[in-house]
């Protein structure tokens, strides 16, 4: 079993670019892949690789400026879930547009997952759910608002939109593993929300300690990885994924007339160009290619 951990943290880094040939160093020596991603305002990512691995490089990573308390997010792997390793760096870890958000300085109230269910149960709390459309489509608690955002960039236009629905109400906003949620209830305080909940952990804490039984949690989470979706415990789901949209992908997907393995499915059938598919049919082919010899295909 491949260990997975999923990890974010806030904090100013003055350089980060010259923090990744170290983090690079250490995940390759240990066997580790997946993605990290620095940028001023932190680092974010999901590796996976052996116990030892996955261990220097936490290590590494907690021995960055101001990660000393870094929280990371546990699950297991029969098969590795990453094809390669990308340590890169970006504007932001993850992309708000919203040079005004520091989730450093204020960030909603954090409501452990044993107490999740009492307060979206509250009639005047407003559950939002602050993950992309295709996202939602496969999993979300009962009851919760679907901003049917495209990407995140997209939430505060929603916001500035639907606001005033939610007058004199507090309002709890969950994502996959709560990065989201660090901008988006800072954002939500500057706007003058007086309440403002998030899940602690995200849906992932959620999903592995609140026994199903006793869920609100409907469907599958979608991940950034190979399993594509987890249930509860963090067992690996049923979901497929589209490499031309990178949408998660239903098993009765496959039996549609615009599904074509690596090129198309029915979400994405009009959003390529002839000359995409064409790009997308010779990089399926080198897939089979690699799988035929043996090998993982990593493009």
């Amino acid at each position: 079993m491949f260990v997975v951990a999923a990890l974010y943290h806030f904090t100013r880094f003055e350089t980060p670019d010259a923090l990744r040939p170290g983090l690079r160093a250490v995940c390759e020596a240990g066997g580790v892949k997946g993605s990290l991603l620095l940028a001023p305002e932190g680092i974010n990512g999901t590796i996976a690789g052996p116990r030892a691995g996955i261990d220097a490089a936490l290590a590494a990573i907690r021995a960055l400026p101001g990660c000393d308390g870094l929280v990371w997010k546990e699950s297991q792997a029969p098969e590795m879930p990453f094809g390669k390793l990308k340590v890169r760096l970006k504007r932001e870890i993850v992309t708000m547009g919203q040079p005004q958000v520091d989730p450093t300085a204020a960030v909603g109230r954090y409501v452990r997952p044993e107490d999740w269910n009492d307060l979206i149960s509250a009639e005047d709390v407003v559950v939002i759910d602050t993950r992309n459309d295709y996202e939602v489509e496969i999993g979300t608690f009962r009851g919760a608002i679907d901003p049917k955002t495209e990407s995140f960039r997209d939430f505060p236009a929603w916001w500035e939109e639907n606001k005033t629905r939610f007058d004199n109400k507090r309002v709890a906003m969950f994502c996959t593993g709560g990065i989201r949620c660090e901008k988006s209830t800072n954002y939500l305080l500057g706007e003058g929300v007086r309440e403002v909940f998030h899940l602690q952990g995200g849906i992932l804490k959620y999903l592995e300690e609140v026994p199903e039984d006793q869920s609100l949690w409907d469907g599958e989470c979608f991940v950034f990885d190979k399993r594509v979706s987890v249930g509860h415990g963090l067992k690996p789901g049923p979901y497929g994924l589209c490499y031309a949209c990178r949408r998660p992908l239903a098993a009765d997907a496959k039996s549609h007339p615009a599904y074509e393995e690596g090129v198309t499915c029915p979400r994405c059938v009009d959003e390529y160009s002839e000359a995409d598919r064409t790009r997308f049919r010779e990089r399926q082919k080198q897939i089979q290619l690699a799988r035929a010899r043996g090998e993982e295909h990593l493009a």
